[in-house]
């Protein structure tokens, strides 16, 4: 599906993978998670963590369950909430709070949620466990834009508050220019790797999706 691929990802990078719907962007991060078989070689530094935040996860959304009880399934059975402020609650309650949510949300129905709320419970899933490397898939699918703001804001407070390197599947341009230092335009094989700034142009964009593509940059002033 993906040929000839070659990259590396520096410990602090926001590396985003670019591409077409059908590109192979998804399978890239399920082959680097070890999900999927592959040729070639895969060199992670030893004792390397690595939280995942899918693309979707509608099965779950519908399940009647609670915030906690969700949280439950991440964890063995040996190690479920104590009744107290067992250690594993504490670090839940305090990953939930690092993405906006107080302690009463644990005990939340998961169908009464947002796709924003819920995005961000995925998001607080990943984090459990301390990663070094945090893999999203189109973090902001089916979320309406002051959903998106709140997301790539989020991402960049943790990244900062963690100490993360991110690898991230997006279409949004703009995101790419404003959140990584490092994109990967594959469609199949690479089209082009390096700084967004240096390598998305216009003539890299018609090649990567076969149409031309707007984009507007965004100034702070």
């Amino acid at each position: 599906i993906i040929k000839d691929l070659s990259f590396e990802v520096k410990e602090g990078d926001v590396l985003t993978v670019l591409g077409p719907n059908g590109a192979g962007k998804t399978i890239l991060l399920k082959t680097l998670l070890g999900l999927l078989p592959y040729r070639g070689e895969v060199h992670w530094r030893s004792g390397i963590k690595i939280g995942y935040v899918p693309q979707r996860l509608p099965f779950i959304k519908d399940t009647p369950m609670s915030v906690e009880e969700f949280f439950e399934l991440k964890t063995p059975k040996e190690n479920k909430f104590p009744t107290g402020q067992g250690a594993l609650k504490k670090e839940i309650e305090e990953t939930l709070n690092s993405v906006g949510f107080e302690e009463k949300f644990l005990s939340k129905n998961i169908g009464e949620l947002s796709s924003g709320q819920f995005q961000r419970i995925l998001i607080a899933w990943a984090l459990i466990g301390d990663p070094d490397v945090l893999f999203f898939d189109e973090p902001t699918t089916g979320i309406d834009i002051g959903g998106e703001e709140t997301i790539y804001g989020l991402l960049t407070k943790l990244k900062e508050e963690r100490n993360l390197t991110i690898l991230l599947v997006t279409h949004d341009l703009s995101v790419v220019f404003k959140f990584s230092n490092f994109v990967v335009c594959l469609n199949k094989c690479p089209i082009c790797q390096g700084s967004p700034k240096e390598i998305l142009t216009p003539e890299i964009l018609f090649k990567l999706y076969g149409e031309e593509v707007k984009f507007y940059a965004h100034h702070k002033h």
